[in-house]
């Protein structure tokens, strides 16, 4: 085999630890497929791929430069076609567990249990009529005048900000729908911190019924009263039931705090199997609270949570609020995917090529997240404190045995900015027509020119 570049070295260097080669034959076997022995086996197309993202999604021709691994790119895209998806699915799985379960098993845990964050987003993939069909693109856009979007739901460790698992599906397709498709990834005390998208009678008992907690935001249209003893919807006349709460009220916790009786909706959600709603129980204790946010330059803003954790000794309501705040972090994890690795843009042209290239991605953004851990806990200071675009660099520029550790940055809470950018460089007109008559347009001008 060829010498291996410094680049290929650093990384190989850094998955054997998370990574290694017998788990990637592992997950193959798991996944019965079966390979041929050659130089673009499963382990080398693996690290070859994860490589690829590393450098920003690079163009194969530089890859083959930075690995310093002789191979045709048509070779490499046979290799990434061969590996199957499962086999990436699966070594996402064991390589976060593997990452989430080194050092110190309890410094990542919210009074005592593991906190996860569930969130969506999206991004773009070339415009195939596969994908369009598999994924679809925003109405306001003209067919052939825009790009299919996946939607993406992931799920990631709170305090470490790995990523468990993610999924991929078409863009008009409710998060809350895809959801309960993370649930086996949860285990029985686990916590689930969301936005008021996941927050419904249903999910809170598909949960519940796992011995999964939850803590999200109270959906906007859930209507919630804090007077102790209030009547619900149904004890009122038919017309004066308007903007009245459905729950009923059960006991007070303290100002703005309190235990109220959800009841089971009357239709079953249309994603449901019948097996999944026969489940689901005819009510269900939520607590809930609420707490006012006072920023300088901000402005006031009340935020109502509903969560499962009922007792207010073991779970004070400041300490919930405070939790609350940590899901905000999922933000930022998506924008240094999709920003700083530029997984905003995805380059395959096939739905399962789309799966595999979120699944690498998801992979090295938790290779990255894993250095940044060691390099906090060698620093003494949070994994939050860590600069990921620094800890890329240190894993794609520095030699092997760099003594110098990834920068400590401080963090700027509360920071308030208007969400607008100075550099007006996106000039161009954008497209309205297609392609094709935008060419028939332009040829017609020539000739009448």
């Amino acid at each position: 085999m060829a010498s291996v570049s410094r680049s290929l070295r650093r990384i190989q260097l850094d998955l054997s630890e998370h990574l290694p080669e017998e788990l990637i034959l592992a997950a193959c076997e798991k996944a019965k497929h079966s390979w041929r022995d050659r130089k673009l086996g499963p382990v080398v197309t693996v690290q070859l791929f994860m490589l690829q993202a590393l450098w920003f999604n690079t163009a194969i021709e530089h890859l083959r430069r930075l690995s310093g691994f002789p191979f045709a790119a048509a070779a490499y895209c046979r290799a990434r076609m061969r590996l199957p998806l499962p086999v990436l699915q699966q070594l996402l799985l064991d390589s976060s567990a593997s990452m989430r379960g080194a050092g110190d098993t309890t410094a990542g845990l919210w009074h005592g249990l593991r906190a996860f964050l569930v969130d969506g987003s999206s991004t773009i993939t070339p415009d195939t009529p596969g994908l369009q069909k598999a994924f679809g693109q925003p109405t306001g856009q003209k067919p052939g005048c825009g790009f299919p979007v996946p939607k993406t739901l992931g799920l990631f460790d709170a305090f470490t900000g790995l990523i468990v698992q993610m999924l991929a599906f078409p863009l008009f397709t409710h998060e809350q729908s895809k959801v309960w498709q993370l649930h086996p990834h949860l285990k029985g005390g686990d916590l689930l911190v969301g936005d008021r998208g996941f927050c419904s009678f249903v999910h809170l008992a598909m949960l519940r019924a796992r011995g999964v907690l939850a803590c999200f935001r109270l959906h906007q249209r859930q209507i919630t009263d804090f007077h102790p003893h209030r009547k619900s919807r149904d004890q009122f006349a038919k017309d004066k039931r308007q903007g009245k709460p459905t729950s009923t009220f059960v006991r007070r916790l303290g100002r703005h705090d309190q235990v109220a009786c959800w009841k089971r909706p009357p239709r079953m959600p249309t994603w449901m199997t019948a097996e999944q709603w026969a489940a689901i129980p005819e009510s269900l204790e939520v607590r809930e609270l609420q707490y006012t946010i006072r920023s300088n330059g901000q402005r006031t803003r009340v935020i109502t949570v509903a969560t499962t954790l009922l007792d207010p000794l073991l779970y004070p309501r400041d300490a919930v609020a405070e939790l609350y705040s940590v899901r905000w972090e999922v933000e930022t994890h998506f924008a240094e995917l999709k920003t700083t690795l530029k997984m905003r843009k995805l380059k395959c042209k096939t739905e399962d090529g789309i799966g595999k290239e979120l699944a690498v991605y998801c992979l090295v953004y938790n290779l990255v997240r894993a250095v940044m851990v060691k390099a906090a806990a060698r620093q003494g200071v949070t994994p939050d404190r860590i600069s990921f675009i620094d800890t890329v660099r240190w894993l794609t520029l520095a030699d092997i045995g760099e003594k110098i550790p990834p920068l400590v940055i401080n963090k700027k809470r509360d920071r308030h900015e208007p969400r607008v950018i100075k550099d007006l460089q996106d000039t161009y007109r954008k497209m309205t027509r297609s392609r094709s008559e935008l060419r028939k347009t332009l040829k017609n001008q020539e000739e009448n020119g």
